[in-house]
């Protein structure tokens, strides 16, 4: 690590040298960032280094409330005040268009049929702007948040922000009770979600293979991402990109959906580069885990103990069972 930091202070030594000569030295690009190494030899900041480049990104290292985490199913508290989640899609279905970002594969919904979500730890109604898809190299890893430990396939992460109190995306998620984030867990099997099938079938994840294509959807029904289940775990977190803004609610939901072989061998092919570059594979797109740092897990998951104070009492042994879906 010694080495890595002093590899780094070396490198922000000849950028002070090379920008110094300039009336107005460029600021540091807001994309200036990836979850791995680059082969090529520029440096570009991975997770560890996001916090060290940009002083807008600050939170990314100092940040005490940040994601993802390991959910440590022991350690939960259950909370009789969480409702089930309330899907409103207004009886219709949607449209958007998916992107290769280079860092996921991105779903950004249209705005003429809106999709909200409310109930859970949600105190307003909050607007599904962005689903984002993590995915491993390898089966046995690519999602961001663990659960005991064990990593899934890959991670559906539906993006909401709060347009009851905010007027877009970009506002909400720098603000107080901004995001919503609801996290369902991939795993692999001989049939695959349906909705999924819809982004991953190969006639439509061949159309983004390269940064920056994108491809229009149309007639996509939400509710089908949904396992089924009205379980889930929460928390309070951050984004787990940069700038890592403090400022989300996490929804995990108790049960994973299914991908095929073939599908997730198809999102390893899609290049994190455009088709002039060394190919890239944009799998491992994830952020490590972060320090929980005493904050509650909480569940509407009723088991026959419940903690009475957070952080909760590691003295007591909260009896838990994991849905044998997501174990299995």
């Amino acid at each position: 690590m010694d080495i890595i930091w002093e590899i780094f202070i070396i490198l922000q030594a000849n950028l002070i040298v090379c920008t110094s000569a300039q009336p107005n030295p460029p600021k540091i690009h807001e994309g200036w960032w990836a979850y791995k190494e680059v082969v090529q030899g520029s440096f570009v900041p991975v997770p560890s280094f996001w916090g060290l480049v940009n002083s807008a990104w600050n939170l990314c290292s100092v940040g005490k409330r940040q994601s993802p985490v390991n959910i440590e199913t022991s350690h939960m508290i259950f909370d009789p005040f969480l409702t089930p989640l309330r899907l409103n899609t207004g009886g219709r279905k949607v449209g958007g268009t998916m992107y290769n970002t280079g860092r996921h594969v991105s779903l950004r919904l249209d705005k003429e049929h809106l999709v909200n979500i409310s109930g859970g730890p949600m105190t307003y109604s909050h607007r599904l702007e962005e689903i984002r898809l993590h995915f491993g190299s390898e089966d046995g890893q690519g999602s961001e948040h663990l659960l005991n430990g064990q990593a899934f396939s890959g991670e559906v992460q539906l993006i909401h922000y709060n347009h009851e109190l905010y007027t877009n995306y970009t506002e909400a998620a720098k603000s107080p009770n901004g995001l919503v984030i609801v996290s369902i867990f991939m795993k692999i099997s001989e049939t695959s979600n349906s909705f999924l099938n819809r982004m991953l079938n190969r006639d439509t994840i061949t159309r983004i293979t390269y940064k920056n294509d994108a491809y229009l959807l149309s007639g996509l029904n939400i509710e089908e991402v949904y396992p089924e289940t009205a379980s889930f775990i929460t928390y309070e977190g951050s984004m787990t990109i940069p700038p890592c803004y403090e400022t989300a609610t996490w929804i995990l939901m108790n049960k994973p959906i299914y991908v095929t072989k073939m599908q997730m061998h198809s999102m390893r092919l899609l290049s994190q580069n455009q088709p002039s570059q060394i190919f890239l594979s944009m799998s491992d797109n994830v952020r490590p885990v972060q320090p929980l740092n005493n904050r509650c897990i909480r569940t509407n998951i009723n088991f026959s103990m419940q903690g009475k104070d957070c952080p909760n009492n590691r003295a007591q042994k909260l009896q838990y069972r994991v849905n044998e879906w997501l174990l299995k």
